[in-house]
């Protein structure tokens, strides 16, 4: 899976890079054909408590997957973002499965 990581007006520390690749990999244990994972990055102005928002895009062979999160931190919404795309992945492999 080819993870790209867009950090919009900022730059993403090596840390949070490492952070993003280790999670969204994780995803291809749901579903085995995801072919790309676009993942952005934003800060949110002004300055206020939950300002960090995370949009991760997947495209996989029978469509897209989408999820965005908006919190304090940028790994919690990564962390979210990723629980909502597993749930996805979940149901779409259930639904292939029945036909």
């Amino acid at each position: 899976m080819d993870i790209r990581i867009q950090a919009i007006h900022f730059d993403a520390s090596e840390q949070l890079e490492a952070f993003i690749q280790k999670k969204v990999s994780k995803l291809g244990k749901f579903y085995d054909d995801i072919l790309t994972a676009e993942v952005t990055l934003k800060l949110i102005k002004p300055e206020s408590a939950l300002n960090k928002h995370v949009g991760i895009s997947l495209k996989i062979k029978n469509g897209d997957c989408f999820a965005e999160k908006t919190s304090d931190t940028f790994e919690e919404s990564i962390d979210e973002s990723v629980a909502a795309l597993e749930k996805q992945l979940v149901k779409i492999k259930e639904k292939s499965r029945i036909k």
